[in-house]
């Protein structure tokens, strides 16, 4: 399974924000979309990454205020990225290793999606399922045996 297919069942719903919005309007666009980030886009390229991990320290960092503070001072502007051709493997390491749950896709400069934890479990979850139904029919319709006699 490649990248590609779990934007696919996804959709392509996708929010971003430019350096230069407000923290707290991020932070709002968050909330009301129920997402845990957002894609930093500058001038059509992906500059960077807010999750809520990052508006999370800001807020213990200020007290719980988020203040006037911009996105780009908060973001992470070197988010880790993948393509639609990505194995799901190599998805999860690459999650797993880094401590990330939010990939953004982009074929070439072309942002095409962003993929989360919840994404790449919900897929695996699925292709597993399906292929436990597969085995499970293919077992119940196993040929008998025909007896061998001497």
């Amino acid at each position: 399974m490649k990248v590609s297919d779990i934007l696919r069942v996804k959709g392509n719903a996708l929010f971003t924000v430019t350096p230069d919005h407000t923290l707290w309007s991020a932070v709002q666009t968050m909330a009301e979309k129920d997402i845990g980030s957002v894609v930093v886009m500058e001038h059509g390229d992906l500059v960077g990454m807010l999750t809520f991990r990052e508006v999370i320290k800001t807020l213990y960092e200020n007290k719980g205020s988020v203040g006037d503070r911009l996105v780009r001072s908060v973001m992470d502007d070197s988010p880790l990225t993948v393509t639609p051709e990505t194995d799901v493997n190599e998805v999860r390491r690459l999650m797993l290793e880094s401590h990330v749950r939010y990939l953004p896709v982009l074929n070439g400069r072309a942002l095409e999606g962003v993929i989360s934890f919840y994404d790449v479990a919900r897929a695996v979850l699925e292709e597993q399922s399906f292929e436990n139904r597969m085995l499970k029919a293919y077992i119940r319709d196993w040929p008998e045996q025909e007896s061998v006699s001497g």
